[in-house]
């Protein structure tokens, strides 16, 4: 599973619409960080299991089905992208529904994302994928150690040390920022996979475009309508979504002043002082 997700570097006043969810068309848009650590991740079990295919997952408007050209582009088979109005503004627990209702249909052997995205800051999304699906999941995945029939060994980055854990399979996994950077694209798979559309936007292209892509299907990104996916009605976009985001800003941290201290235990004993006095500390 991959996000496309708003620059958060850049938040202005039109960051969020009037319902409180995030004004998309107004931040440019981007690969979810840490769901490229996850890409690699897939790609390694691909790397070390022959016969392994790696397809992303996607939920979002036309413009998401980027991210798996992009993931194509570095060594993925292939995405499906679920899109429709029925799914717009949906928080975790409409989109782990949504997400949830696809996997089953797609019924992938090992379910890999992203730790969290950076647009929410929840990390939720995947263990709430793995709950609705009643998987065993491992979070905070920085290693895979080692595959083999019916069970993945990982690496987890905690807190205060690492710990290596044993799941069977099938398994949803979430992916730290800490663990290998996704290789970059290859030329090759960039000239191969650059024509790749959705349904939708096979249906918007050229003639021409449109009939190269039909005669190959590798070029095909599947989509899936809401219907597709049989869900729940009343648990999709701002009806199933509890969350409500009441305001967004962008907050700069400036210096107003600053201070000088020497390595003496006069300087270090009233710096203390002062930090307890205002509360800072104690």
């Amino acid at each position: 599973m991959a996000k496309q997700v708003p620059d958060t570097r850049n938040v202005g006043k039109d960051a969020m619409t009037p319902e409180g969810t995030v004004n998309r068309a107004a931040l440019a848009a981007i690969f979810n960080p840490e769901d490229l650590n996850a890409l690699e991740m897939a790609l390694q079990l691909k790397d070390r299991v022959g016969n392994a295919t790696v397809h992303i997952l996607t939920m979002g408007p036309q413009r998401a089905a980027d991210i798996i050209r992009e993931a194509m582009f570095r060594g993925a088979d292939g995405g499906y992208l679920l899109s429709g109005r029925e799914f717009a503004g949906s928080d975790t627990l409409a989109t782990s529904y949504a997400l949830a209702c696809a996997l089953r249909k797609i019924n992938p052997d090992i379910i890999v994302a992203g730790r969290q995205a950076i647009d929410g800051d929840t990390a939720q999304v995947g263990p709430q994928v793995a709950e609705k699906l009643d998987l065993p999941q491992v979070t905070y995945a920085e290693e895979l150690v080692d595959v083999k029939e019916g069970e993945i060994t990982i690496k987890r980055r905690l807190e205060r040390g690492t710990e290596v854990v044993v799941s069977p399979l099938p398994a949803v996994i979430t992916v730290n920022s800490s663990a290998k950077e996704c290789r970059p694209r290859n030329a090759k798979r960039v000239m191969k996979y650059k024509y790749a559309l959705a349904t939708s936007e096979l249906a918007e292209a050229e003639h021409n475009r449109k009939a190269f892509v039909e005669e190959r299907d590798y070029l095909h990104i599947i989509e899936f309508s809401a219907t597709d996916v049989n869900p729940d009605p009343e648990q999709l976009g701002l009806a199933g979504s509890p969350t409500k985001v009441k305001k967004i800003e962008n907050v700069v941290f400036q210096a107003k002043e600053a201070k000088t201290l020497t390595a003496e235990d006069k300087d270090i004993e009233a710096l203390m002082q002062e930090l307890i006095a205002s509360h800072t500390l104690g």
